[in-house]
C-alpha cells in the first residue's frame, strides 16, 4: 500500500465550501462533484502524513485544515469527528492495496496461499510508514464506532482465495473463516509494531494460520 503521505504539500488557502454555496450552472453539478472529492481527498491526505510523523495525537482537526488548505468549517462538514477521519485514512489505505491486487491478482494455486500473499502486501505498505500503521491500527481497535475496516479486509480474503467470492453470496462460515484470518493478521502485525515480531516471523504465523482456516474455503 504505497503512498505519498510523506511527501504531501498543503495547496493554496481554501475558502468556506465555496463550491457547496455557489448556485450550481448548467452541466455544474459534474465540476461541483469533482472540486468536492479533490478537496476531500487533500484533507484525507493531509491527515494521513501528520498521523505519519506523530500518530493520531498529530491529526488535530485545526492542523489538518491548515495542511489541507481548508477552513476549519469545511473540514467538519466532510468529517464530523477525528474518528471519521481515521476511518477515511484507513479506507483509502485499503483501496490502495485493492488497486494493487487487481494490477497483480495474487498468482498462487491455492486459496491460502493467495490470502497469504494479499495480507504480507498489506503488511510491507503499511510498514513502510511504521507510525502512520500503529497510529491507525490502534485507533480502530479502541474504536467506538463502527468501521469498515474489518469488513473491507474480509472482502479482499474472500474475493482471492474464493475465486470472486463476495461479502454477500459467503455462507455464515466462511465470512467467519476469512474474518479470524483478518483478526490474526491484525494482532500479529501489532506485534511487529510493538517490536515483538518480525516480519519472517509474521509470514509463518500467518502461513499457518490461512493453511488451517482455508483449506476448505
Amino acid at each position: 500500500m504505497r503512498t505519498s503521505h510523506a511527501t504531501f504539500a498543503a495547496p493554496s488557502s481554501d475558502t468556506e465550501g465555496t463550491m457547496e454555496t455557489h448556485a450550481t450552472p448548467p452541466g455544474g453539478h459534474s465540476v461541483r462533484t469533482r472540486s468536492q472529492h479533490q478537496r476531500r481527498k487533500r484533507i484525507v491526505q493531509a491527515a494521513a502524513a501528520l498521523a505519519s510523523r506523530g500518530g493520531v495525537e498529530a491529526m488535530q482537526m485545526r492542523t489538518v485544515a491548515e495542511r489541507a488548505g481548508v477552513a476549519l468549517g469545511t473540514l467538519y462538514r466532510y468529517f464530523p469527528s477525528k474518528m471519521d477521519l481515521v476511518v477515511a485514512v484507513v479506507g483509502e489505505e485499503i483501496d490502495l492495496l485493492e488497486s494493487s491486487i487487481e494490477r497483480r491478482p495474487p498468482g498462487a494455486s491455492t486459496p491460502s496461499s493467495r490470502a497469504v500473499d494479499v495480507l504480507m502486501r498489506a503488511t510491507r505498505g503499511l510498514m513502510r510508514e511504521p507510525e502512520l500503521a500503529d497510529a491507525l491500527i490502534r485507533s480502530l481497535i479502541m474504536a467506538e464506532v463502527q468501521t469498515p475496516f474489518g469488513d473491507r479486509m474480509t472482502g479482499l480474503l474472500l474475493r482471492v482465495s474464493a475465486d470472486g467470492l463476495t461479502l454477500e453470496q459467503a455462507s455464515e462460515e466462511q465470512l467467519d473463516l476469512a474474518g479470524s484470518l483478518a483478526s490474526v493478521w491484525v494482532q500479529e502485525l501489532l506485534e511487529m509494531l510493538r517490536g515483538r515480531r518480525t516480519y519472517d516471523q509474521i509470514q509463518r504465523r500467518i502461513e499457518t494460520a490461512s493453511a488451517r482456516l482455508l483449506t476448505d474455503i
